[in-house]
């Protein structure tokens, strides 16, 4: 019987950590088709090495997919305008009256998704430095080769991100002060109050809007809070309700007809809002499972 080739051997190396580099890259890009892609990416640049000189392959093409999910990442902010496919998280939206869901497959859920939901809030350091170390283990000076910075500065990156996932880890009922913060930035919105939505507003805040041609992320407080006080003064809808969407505190609003109009949910660290998923596609929103209007 014949002996495996090297590349056979590389190969089957490799699809033995195809999964877990998917996630890795999943979690770092919040997109299927972008992990795939960053997978695909890993495995051409692994054909073109001298594999006999790679002591740890594990380790080696998660610094691999690390550093490709580390570019798209950053290519995103430079290019906030550019429309992505599968970019938001499946929303799962329960009425914000009450304590935490009872089942606790379904707070386990939440949890999750609320997860991916702030990881689009971190900067690109922030969240490969949080994916990487707590989510998969990987020392900070391996992290910080990747980000080309000291173990320490990669660590300290890992905390600020650290804090940001721990404001929304828990999907109970939006606290007060979190509820406080939305309906400020509802009521600046529909003023037409420009400097009062930048109170509130965080200075990098996220803006990401599935619309029906697909979906568009918008970059800092000052793009955000005019496109805000544009959408809302323009006439507030008639009906909407508070709801918890992946544990995070929004809301939903409905047209006249009882159709829904529109579905937001923020993250909220420090007082101001770091990132507001948002949907407006009449397709999507038929899909959901959401509550009736009050």
């Amino acid at each position: 019987m014949s002996q495996p080739s090297p590349t056979d051997l590389v190969a089957e190396a490799f699809e033995a950590q195809r999964d877990r580099l998917r996630a890795v890259a999943y979690r770092m890009l919040g997109s299927h088709a972008d992990a795939e892609d960053a997978v695909q990416e890993a495995w051409l640049r692994l054909s073109r090495q001298d594999t006999a000189a790679i002591h740890n392959l594990a380790g080696w093409l998660t610094t691999v997919v690390g550093r490709i999910s580390l570019d798209v990442l950053r290519s995103r902010q430079t290019h906030p305008e550019a429309s992505y496919d599968d970019r938001l998280p499946e929303l799962v939206v329960t009425v914000d009256d009450g304590p935490a869901p009872e089942d606790d497959a379904a707070l386990a859920d939440a949890v999750g998704l609320a997860l991916l939901v702030v990881l689009e809030s971190l900067r690109p350091g922030e969240r490969l430095a949080f994916v990487l170390h707590d989510l998969f283990a990987v020392p900070f000076d391996e992290i910080g080769h990747i980000l080309g910075k000291s173990a320490d500065a990669a660590k300290m990156l890992a905390s600020r991100a650290r804090r940001k996932v721990q404001a929304a880890e828990h999907p109970t009922a939006a606290g007060r002060e979190q509820r406080e913060v939305v309906e400020a930035f509802l009521s600046a919105a529909r003023r037409g109050d420009f400097e009062g939505l930048l109170r509130v507003l965080d200075p990098g805040v996220k803006l990401t809007v599935d619309t029906p041609a697909g979906v568009v992320v918008v970059l800092g407080a000052t793009e955000v809070a005019a496109g805000a006080r544009r959408r809302l003064s323009a006439g507030a809808p008639t009906r909407g309700r508070a709801v918890l969407v992946n544990g995070l505190p929004g809301i939903v609003s409905w047209h006249e007809d009882g159709t829904p109009l529109s579905l937001m949910a923020f993250t909220i660290a420090g007082g101001r809002i770091t990132d507001i998923a948002t949907v407006i596609d009449p397709a999507r929103l038929a899909s959901m499972n959401l509550p009736a209007p009050e």
